[in-house]
């Protein structure tokens, strides 16, 4: 493994065949809400995107995403990638970010946040059955199905009848999904590997994605009129969006179920649906509280399978 410097003995990578780290259902509980995280901060990206970013910049932004968090995950991992970890990087750094932050600003932009959200609320589903054909695992009817509930929560709570759709947005919004999901998928394929962090895969994959997004952003986008708001939002999109957020995702998804994992992201459109009642002083109608409690039912019930519940060990083959 080449070095920046010499690194503390990292913790070997976890077995992606084990659904957590631990034995019990505690350490696995432990590694669901730690991973819960990453989608709940995701779902600030709709509010920061509309009130704090410079408007029809979004390749800029995800430029700002990606790269500086990259750089300070890599300064700290203080470790490279080794042999064909170098493209595996690029590719899901382009899977992962360069392709998606730039969709879901478009998303964001051209549609209301409830709109978009509904579009990424897909992505469980898609995991589902992309884990079937990739990773050759038998589908999971129980987690498939709780993925089309939890599509149908998000959309009770964040779509109503004056929805305004564009072709634009919603393209941006089914292409981000597609993107991400497969990203996932690979990221689960292929594990950590041997001798890195989850912080150091984060980094290489926010460096690559911000090495891809370089010269499409300022060759496009240029430099938007960066103010005082514009600086919190691009701060708290690099650290908390990217830099945190993905260390614990890609920890995650190395020691839970990947489509378990995947039903976790119905909790941003469900924050976003939350930030927009106490920011933006929106109100929740009675069908938005129960599809609030249908997209969280789903999400939770995704995270368990049939045996599960019966208190029986849970079968691989069907995570």
């Amino acid at each position: 493994m080449t070095t920046l410097a010499p690194a503390p003995q990292p913790v070997p990578a976890p077995d992606p065949a084990q659904p957590s780290s631990g034995t019990g259902a505690s350490s696995r509980a432990g590694w669901t809400l730690l991973t819960a995280i990453a989608p709940a901060t995701w779902g600030t990206t709709y509010i920061v995107t509309t009130q704090f970013l410079p408007e029809g910049h979004p390749l800029f932004a995800a430029l700002m995403r990606t790269l500086p968090a990259g750089l300070i995950a890599i300064a700290i991992a203080r470790t490279l990638p080794r042999g064909d970890w170098w493209w595996k990087s690029l590719v899901l750094g382009t899977l992962n970010m360069a392709a998606f932050f730039p969709l879901l600003f478009i998303s964001a932009q051209h549609l209301p946040g409830g709109v978009a959200a509904t579009l990424g609320a897909i992505q469980p589903m898609l995991i589902a059955l992309l884990a079937v054909g990739v990773l050759h695992e038998k589908l999971s009817i129980w987690r498939l199905s709780w993925g089309a509930a939890g599509a149908f929560g998000v959309a009770l709570v964040v779509l109503g009848p004056t929805a305004r759709l564009d072709a634009v947005g919603i393209a941006a919004g089914l292409g981000g999904a597609v993107s991400m999901g497969l990203g996932v998928i690979l990221t689960k394929k292929w594990g950590l590997p041997e001798g890195a962090s989850p912080v150091a895969l984060a980094g290489w994959q926010l460096t690559a994605a911000g090495l891809v997004l370089l010269v499409p952003a300022l060759a496009v986008d240029g430099i938007p009129t960066i103010d005082a708001p514009a600086v919190i939002g691009y701060l708290w999109l690099g650290v908390m969006g990217a830099l945190v957020t993905y260390s614990l995702w890609f920890a995650g998804i190395g020691r839970l179920p990947v489509t378990a994992t995947a039903l976790l992201g119905l909790l941003a459109p469900l924050v976003a649906a939350l930030l927009g009642v106490t920011i933006a002083g929106e109100t929740l109608t009675l069908i938005q509280i129960i599809g609030f409690a249908i997209a969280l039912t789903a999400m939770v019930a995704g995270q368990l399978s049939p045996r599960d519940r019966r208190g029986a060990r849970p079968r691989r083959t069907a995570q």
